[in-house]
């Protein structure tokens, strides 16, 4: 297998598929479909929206070059066990911002609840939807490594490299990829394939290679061309 060259910023990065995955986070109803948590709740989703058609198009290259994908969700236990104590802010966040577990009737006429495991609101969005072969992980708090079997994944998988994908970008995204680089993953955050809706408008750096998804020929050489 040829090394794919990411045209990346602050610098180019080669990644050998061999070692490498793309990392899904949270592309769920909940947050970037019409009637779930973050469109209720009043938050603008149409950067995620946008971020589907790109992500959609690295998730077919990354199987075409037989990277494995693998997805996060963020959902609860039906009980809230695992939202954390009385006075956890993950708790308090959750509850008084989002309503965690709220019942509510979803948009393909189901009964659901906010952010519970197992229904239509922490499905992968329809274009998105992961195949037999790809690997689904639930988490609880905005880190894709806190306690979840996603570093074990990894690491069985022998992946070194995580092109990340997916919403939103200060919080969920960010968490993931520090949390990886702890643990010392190379970590490539697509810009057209990630969205911020909660904080578009803060001053903020981020300081991560970043690139914009690209479309790999299976073709010749290994170097990608942007989409």
């Amino acid at each position: 297998m040829y090394p794919l060259v990411i045209d990346a910023k602050p610098q180019p990065i080669p990644v050998d598929p061999a070692n490498a995955a793309v990392l899904v986070v949270d592309m769920q109803n909940d947050f970037g479909s019409k009637g779930g948590m973050f469109d209720r709740a009043g938050i603008d989703i149409s950067g995620i929206q946008r971020a589907v058609g790109p992500t959609a198009r690295v998730i077919a290259a990354a199987r075409d070059l037989r990277m494995p994908v693998v997805y996060l969700k963020m959902g609860y236990s039906s009980d809230l066990s695992d939202l954390g104590t009385s006075d956890a802010p993950n708790r308090i966040r959750h509850l008084q911002i989002f309503r965690v577990g709220e019942s509510m009737t979803a948009p393909d006429g189901s009964e659901c609840r906010i952010l519970i495991r197992d229904a239509w609101g922490t499905d992968i969005v329809s274009d998105l939807k992961p195949e037999a072969e790809d690997v689904v992980l639930y988490k609880t708090r905005f880190s894709g490594f806190y306690d979840t079997e996603l570093d074990t994944v990894l690491k069985n998988a022998d992946i070194k490299y995580l092109v990340v994908t997916g919403c939103t970008t200060s919080v969920c995204v960010e968490s993931t990829i520090r949390d990886a680089f702890f643990r010392d993953y190379h970590c490539i955050l697509l810009t057209d394939c990630t969205s911020e809706p909660i904080a578009s408008d803060a001053s903020r750096a981020i300081m991560m290679p970043r690139s914009r998804s690209c479309r790999y020929s299976l073709d010749g050489p290994r170097r990608p061309t942007i989409s």
